[in-house]
């Protein structure tokens, strides 16, 4: 066979094989062209009657609507500023005005990466195409659905002119803090009319729709700002200002509109919901799905929680040292002193409260979520855990508080001391818990091994990072009083773990359920020993650092932790009732030290503990004292403190210690 010949058989046998892939793909295109167009949704005359979507609504645990996600304000297009357009248009889709619906290279781009790359759907997003999107009230992220916004895109362009696609594009845009469009977007943001912006004005509002919770200016300015960059960046790029005039608008101050306190208390636990909805769902869907979303959130208690908060934090603002306390530099971002407060249903996980500082407006950060603050000795219990299930000790044996020294590999010795200064000598391990001894906590740690003492904070729902160092035992590694909260629920629970969580339900417009809640409890820690430390954080409340709350009227049978860190830059109580597990940390965002005004350092039993007494007194008022069920093997023995023998009526101050059976 010559070589002419078998090169004009390769290229026949090619041209056979395109031709019927070609064939196949006509097929396959023919073929998703009538899936698309089954149903297609029709457009609505006049265009501006797309933006007609349902709300998105959140509701309280009882069913009451707390907010309401929606609402329109038409603006003409020649009522807004030009520098709007332009920038809109340029961060949006700046061949908005050559296109007919579709950016044929991104759409090709996109194409590609959704039936090439597994699990991934893009989108070319144009305008039009942003706009067909609010036909479809499923925002299942689909190629179909991708194809059916494209063919609706097309239509929408064949239909109406430009400016009047434009007009309804901006008048649907979600901005943030519940506005929507740029009409309500320019009087929320900078209290004026759209056709009043400017430069610098128009740029920061045009990053917003991206992310409107993520990017928002008043509760994360430096992200707006630089989102802001991004905006004139592209500008320029494609030619609508000058680089001198991008400089200029960046170097505008952001003179945003003062807001008013917000009429709810609910706005870190919403913060939480609109982020976690956003990660989930996209914000598309968010603002323009028209969700029935069912939150955990008990109102009475948020607003207690709330006050509780803010009167305990002012309170304890006024007896101490704030005089020196920050270099000059750091007196412009100073926040004051903040505070934190979490409360948790024991038996199901779900968040009732959750508060992340004084004020919402001023200081949107969210400490209840933040895993940055240390809480001491509030890390004790999963210590004392692993010292009982593994190194089969009982609360009546035992330890010696003295001076410690503990050898550690290629570093110097750790060396903790009390925060008191002082040294008891022996004491029964109850007694060192309940009087928070650091060098009983030192020594057993060294024994048991640190790696137990994370093994048992991840069983019980601690999830920051921790490295299995000696001084984790006394809590020297980040954690969020949402974590604290959970983690305690779960010694409060009998040792059975209910992840935390703040949405029941969510239902699309139709009332179809895209996700659900289903209550799950898994036992993570043994019955008996778990009440052992129950019973040991009850003599914390009863007789130990938290005997505040006693003082304070709490009478409820309870159980928890102090927490101090050193230097006193935290302090925190975390502690429960057999139906709620509650969290309070109090501190400095820059993690200055707190004294009051004759020099002594603020600790978990004053600074957090009097907060939680305040809370839980109402949150728990007029609910039966309910005691924490003792298992079967377990039975009381009231022994000397100093010995661990058994008490006898001579002895001074006996601790009453709970006792497996099968120990003496």
């Amino acid at each position: 066979m010559t070589l002419s010949l078998r090169i004009f058989r390769v290229a026949t046998a090619l041209m056979y094989l395109m031709a019927v892939i070609g064939a196949l793909a006509g097929i396959g295109l023919f073929c998703l062209f009538l899936v698309a167009v089954k149903d297609l949704p029709r457009v609505p005359e006049p265009i501006g009657r797309i933006n007609d979507t349902p709300a998105t609504e959140i509701f309280s645990a009882d069913g009451r609507r707390i907010l309401t996600i929606g609402g329109r304000e038409t603006v003409a297009l020649d009522d807004v500023s030009y520098p709007f357009i332009q920038a809109i248009l340029a961060t949006e889709d700046h061949r908005f005005w050559e296109h007919r619906g579709v950016n044929k290279m991104r759409t090709v781009k996109a194409l590609w990466i959704t039936l090439f790359e597994p699990g991934k759907v893009q989108g070319a997003s144009t305008i039009t195409q942003q706009l067909a999107k609010n036909l479809f009230f499923s925002f299942e992220r689909t190629w179909v659905r991708k194809f059916r916004e494209l063919l609706v895109a097309f239509q929408i362009e064949a239909q109406f002119p430009k400016q009047e696609i434009l007009e309804a594009y901006i008048n649907q845009i979600p901005f943030g803090v519940g506005a929507y469009g740029i009409g309500e977007a320019s009087r929320t943001f900078f209290g004026k009319s759209p056709g009043g912006l400017t430069l610098a004005e128009a740029s920061l509002l045009a990053g917003l729709p991206k992310s409107p919770t993520r990017y928002n200016p008043f509760r994360y300015p430096d992200r707006a700002r630089a989102r802001q960059q991004v905006v004139l960046r592209r500008m320029v790029a494609t030619g609508m200002i000058s680089r001198e005039e991008a400089i200029e608008a960046e170097a505008a101050p952001a003179d945003l509109r003062n807001q008013g306190r917000s009429l709810r208390v609910d706005s870190y636990f919403l913060d939480a919901v609109m982020k976690s909805l956003e990660d989930t769902y996209g914000p598309e869907v968010v603002y323009h799905g028209g969700l029935r979303v069912y939150t955990t959130l008990d109102v009475a208690m948020q607003q207690q929680a709330e006050s509780a908060l803010q009167k305990g934090i002012a309170q304890l603002e006024s007896q101490m040292d704030t005089t020196h306390r920050f270099k000059d530099t750091e007196l412009e971002d100073d926040s004051g002193l903040q505070g934190a407060l979490v409360a948790v249903d024991v038996n199901t996980g779900a968040v009732k409260a959750l508060v992340g500082g004084r004020d919402f407006f001023q200081t949107p950060y969210n400490r209840a979520l933040q895993d940055n603050r240390q809480p001491g000795s509030g890390f004790k219990p999963f210590l004392y855990y692993g010292v009982l299930e593994k190194l089969d000790k009982t609360p009546a044996d035992v330890m010696v508080d003295q001076p410690v020294s503990i050898p550690v590999a290629g570093k110097p010795p750790w060396k903790p001391r009390n925060f008191k200064r002082t040294y008891d000598g022996p004491m029964v391990i109850k007694k060192a818990f309940t009087e928070s001894v650091n060098t009983v906590a030192a020594q057993l740690v060294y024994d048991l091994g640190p790696e137990a003492v994370i093994h048992t904070a991840r069983r019980c729902g601690i999830t920051s990072p921790l490295k299995p160092l000696y001084s984790v035992a006394l809590g020297t590694f980040g954690v969020s009083p949402l974590e604290m909260a959970a983690a305690y629920a779960t010694f409060a629970a009998g040792g059975v773990r209910h992840p935390p969580y703040w949405v029941r339900r969510v239902e699309d417009v139709n009332g179809r359920v895209l996700e659900e809640h289903i209550i799950t409890g898994e036992r993570v820690l043994n019955e008996s020993i778990n009440f052992q430390i129950v019973d040991m954080m009850a003599g914390v409340i009863d007789d130990g650092t938290g005997h505040v709350v006693r003082r304070m009227g709490f009478a409820l049978p309870a159980a928890g932790k102090t927490g101090t860190t050193n230097d006193y830059n935290d302090a925190w109580f975390t502690g429960f009732t057999p139906n709620l597990s509650t969290s309070v940390w109090v501190g400095f965002d820059r993690g200055h030290g707190m004294r009051d005004k004759n020099g002594a350092g603020i600790t978990g039993g004053i600074g957090a503990a009097p907060i939680w007494a305040k809370f839980m007194k109402q949150a728990t008022q007029g609910e039966p004292p309910r005691t924490f069920m003792a298992p079967p093997d377990i039975y009381f023995k009231k022994v000397n403190p100093q010995t661990g023998s058994s008490a006898g009526f001579w002895t001074r101050e006996p601790v009453t210690v709970a006792m497996r059976k099968g120990h003496p």
